[in-house]
């Protein structure tokens, strides 16, 4: 059972009624818009890397029980180039972009100063941002691209530039309870150095109207390798490099005080590319990450790579979803555990020169896309819900995780392919898994057509699926809107 990553997917723009099976439950209301590339091949061109792909912006609206589908590719400024030159024109992490073969060399050398600090690409192709009242597709670059949640028609450009010093932002921002927004970003020009920046948007819209953005606040990448990519023919991923003789360093930072916390804190090597939840408890900060030994990932979702392991049982370097802890106090001896939590086998081990030696405790193997029930966000939590990828990254089942007792529950459809779970709680839930999950399912025999998962929280167990007749693309990950009326 394979799926074929390089496959260009139509659009569906116009509302399309599901067949919903099952009962979906009457208090579920809203709408679910996912992210993902869609577009692999303009012309005689093509992307090296699946996440280069046009973004593909799908949605599933729930209302009374009856569900529509629509999908539409953002049509950024990236978008329209290419297709008005029926070719790749511009540049993405994993495929660089060069001119016409017919230009002459001084369009060449234009061409490559413009790539020597690079003004990239709006293909906002790997989630959906909530600032304030608005919506904005978005990747990891400095651009993203406002929408209209209910259309899915593209609307303006936005430039992160304009408020904050990051070239590079990152695509997976998290929420408070007030509706804040949390986020890093990365400057890759300041002086030669890298600067990492921590930033808050507010929750909704300024008293003047003006855009969450503007009161936007402040809380190992190769700069030179990355200004002169363009001239020695390579992509810009190529840029960065996993050290696994390097320690990870965790910084802590105060949100009251926007400082950082004073201990030196290190793990060992590891990538990281999903957070779970964190939360403090009796002195200490937890949090759980999706891990890796090293960056094997990122490489195997090259399109050529993709064809050559998808026809073999080829093994890559397994997630594993670990718990870290940080003491908040580093009071005590040298050589001493300083976590104090009974619940946890994590470690925090206190050396010389005020640093502490964190070792992550395994809570299970072989789950990524991770996602929660985000009224228990920041706060002590249990559940998490998962896509399984065991011998690859492609997910065939999704699993419901509890942090406290280790126990899975999982649900597979057989020849199929999973999404990204998303928890939505049931309004006035009092239990931590009262409510249901939405997960988007790919067919793996496409004339079949794909459906719209619907998961009981608790038991996890099938209750509902729309059946929609649309050759579903894989995508990354997505929003719920619940219906404001």
């Amino acid at each position: 059972m394979q799926y074929d990553y390089s496959k260009n997917k139509d659009e569906h723009p116009e509302p399309i009624n599901a067949d919903v099976k099952g009962l979906i439950p009457e208090w579920l209301q809203g709408t679910l818009i996912r992210n993902g590339p869609g577009l692999f091949s303009l012309g005689e061109t093509r992307y090296n890397h699946w996440f280069d792909g046009m973004a593909l912006l799908h949605s599933f609206t729930i209302k009374k029980g009856e569900v529509t589908y629509r999908s539409k590719y953002l049509q950024g400024d990236t978008y329209n180039s290419n297709m008005q030159a029926n070719r790749i024109v511009v540049s993405e992490m994993g495929t660089m972009a060069y001119p016409d073969p017919c230009k002459n060399i001084f369009s060449k050398v234009i061409t490559f100063l413009s790539h020597t600090i690079p003004d990239f690409t709006d293909n906002c192709a790997n989630n959906i941002i909530k600032y304030g009242n608005d919506y904005h597709a978005t990747s990891e670059t400095n651009y993203i691209r406002k929408i209209d949640p209910m259309t899915l028609e593209t609307q303006e450009k936005v430039d992160y530039l304009k408020y904050l010093p990051v070239n590079i932002v990152a695509s997976h921002t998290h929420y408070d309870k007030e509706g804040n927004s949390y986020s890093m970003g990365t400057c890759i020009a300041e002086k030669g150095k890298t600067k990492y920046t921590l930033f808050k948007v507010p929750g909704g819209s300024g008293s003047d109207g003006s855009p969450p953005l503007k009161s936007a606040e402040p809380l190992k990448l190769d700069v030179l390798k990355m200004a002169t990519a363009y001239l020695r023919g390579v992509n810009w991923a190529s840029c960065m490099k996993f050290h696994a003789e390097d320690s990870t360093l965790i910084h802590l930072i105060d949100r009251k005080t926007k400082k950082e916390v004073g201990i030196k804190f290190y793990t060992g090597a590891m990538a990281v590319y999903h957070q779970v939840n964190a939360f403090e408890d009796d002195g200490h900060v937890v949090f759980d990450v999706i891990c890796y030994d090293d960056n094997s990932l990122y490489e195997m979702f090259y399109l050529d790579k993709l064809k050559e392991q998808m026809g073999a049982d080829t093994m890559y370097c397994k997630p594993k979803c670990k718990r870290f802890v940080l003491p908040l106090s580093d009071m005590g001896e040298t050589g001493e555990d300083l976590v104090k939590l009974k619940y946890t086998t994590a470690s925090a081990v206190k050396e010389k020169e005020g640093k502490v030696l964190c070792q992550g405790e395994g809570l299970c193997d072989g789950v990524e896309l991770p996602r929660i029930n985000y009224n228990f966000n920041g706060k002590k939590y249990r559940y998490s819900y998962m896509c399984c990828v065991d011998i690859s990254p492609v997910a065939t089942k999704i699993v419901k995780f509890d942090a406290e007792t280790k126990q899975k529950i999982e649900w597979t459809g057989g020849d199929c392919f999973s999404s990204e779970p998303v928890f939505i709680p049931r309004p006035d839930a009092v239990d931590e898994d009262d409510g249901v999950v939405l997960t988007c399912i790919i067919n793996a025999k496409p004339v079949q057509g794909g459906f719209l998962l619907v998961l009981d929280g608790k038991s996890f167990k099938e209750v509902a699926r729309a059946c929609i007749d649309v050759d579903f693309h894989m995508d990354m990950h997505g929003y719920f809107i619940p219906d404001s009326s």
